[in-house]
C-alpha cells in the first residue's frame, strides 16, 4: 500500500478517534462537565490528532539503533515525538492567533507556557501519548493496513470522510472570518471555546435550542453581532 493511502487512513483513524477521547474528557475532568463538541471544525473530528497519529507512524521508523541502550532508545524516541507534536501544536497555535485572531486554546494559565499555545504539561501528556502510542497502538497498525488493504471498498467511507471534511473545512472557515472581522476591530484575539461557551450560555438563557455540532448558530441576529455583543459584555478585551 502507497505511504499516501496509509497517512489518509491514519488521518480518518487518528481524527476521529481523537474527538472521541475529547468529547469524554471534557464531559467528565472539563470545567463545564457535560457533553460539548471539542474542536475548531463543526463535525465529529480532530485534525490535531489525524495529524499526530500521521506523525507518531513515521516517526516510530527513526534508526535510533546508535544508542545501545534499549531503554535510551525507546526514550529518546518518545521525546522525539512528544516535542514534534508540540512543535505541531505552536505553528498551527500560532497561524490561527497571527493569521485569523482566534485562539484556538490557551494554556496561559499553565507555568513555562509559550505565548499560552504550549506548556511543559501538555508536552509531557505528549509524551506519554507517545509511549502508550508505540506500546498499544503501533503494532495494531498493520492489522489495521492488513485490513484496509482487503476491504478497499472502505475507501468509498474514507473517501465521503474526506468529502464532507472538506466542505466543513470552508465552512468553519466562513464563521471564522466572520469572528475574525470583530476581533481585529477590538484588536483581541479571540478565545474559540470561550466563545463557543458563550454562545452556550447565552442561548441557554434564552431558552433556545442548543445546537451540538452548530455551536455557533444564532437564533436573533447575525453570527458578527452575537459575537460583538459577548466580546463586549463577557469576555473583554
Amino acid at each position: 500500500m502507497s505511504l499516501f493511502l496509509v497517512l489518509t487512513f491514519l488521518f480518518f483513524v487518528g481524527s476521529l478517534i481523537g474527538w472521541c477521547i475529547e468529547v469524554f474528557w471534557r464531559r467528565f475532568t472539563g470545567a463545564e462537565k457535560k457533553w460539548i463538541n471539542p474542536g475548531f471544525l463543526t463535525g465529529p473530528y480532530l485534525p490535531i490528532y489525524g495529524l499526530s497519529l500521521c506523525v507518531l507512524f513515521l516517526l516510530s521508523f527513526i534508526d535510533v539503533s546508535f544508542l545501545e541502550s534499549p531503554l535510551a532508545q525507546k526514550a529518546l524516541l518518545f521525546v522525539l515525538m512528544a516535542l514534534s507534536i508540540t512543535a505541531m501544536e505552536y505553528v498551527g497555535g500560532l497561524v490561527f492567533i497571527k493569521g485569523m485572531n482566534i485562539k484556538l486554546w490557551d494554556y496561559s494559565d499553565k507555568f513555562g507556557n509559550v505565548k499560552g499555545i504550549i506548556c511543559p504539561e501538555y508536552t509531557f501528556y505528549w509524551l506519554v501519548l507517545s509511549a502508550l502510542y508505540y506500546f498499544l497502538i503501533h503494532p495494531k497498525i498493520l492489522e489495521w493496513l492488513y485490513w484496509f488493504t482487503n476491504h478497499l471498498a472502505f475507501c468509498l467511507v474514507i473517501g465521503y470522510f474526506y468529502g464532507v471534511f472538506s466542505l466543513d473545512v470552508c465552512y468553519t472557515f466562513n464563521i471564522s472570518a466572520k469572528i475574525r472581522a470583530v476581533a481585529k476591530e477590538r484588536k483581541i484575539a479571540v478565545h474559540y471555546e470561550a466563545l463557543k461557551h458563550a454562545i452556550r450560555e447565552r442561548n441557554a438563557e434564552r431558552k433556545e435550542r442548543l445546537h451540538f455540532f452548530f455551536a455557533f448558530r444564532t437564533h436573533r441576529e447575525s453570527l458578527k453581532e452575537s459575537v460583538r455583543e459577548i466580546i463586549s459584555k463577557r469576555l473583554g478585551k
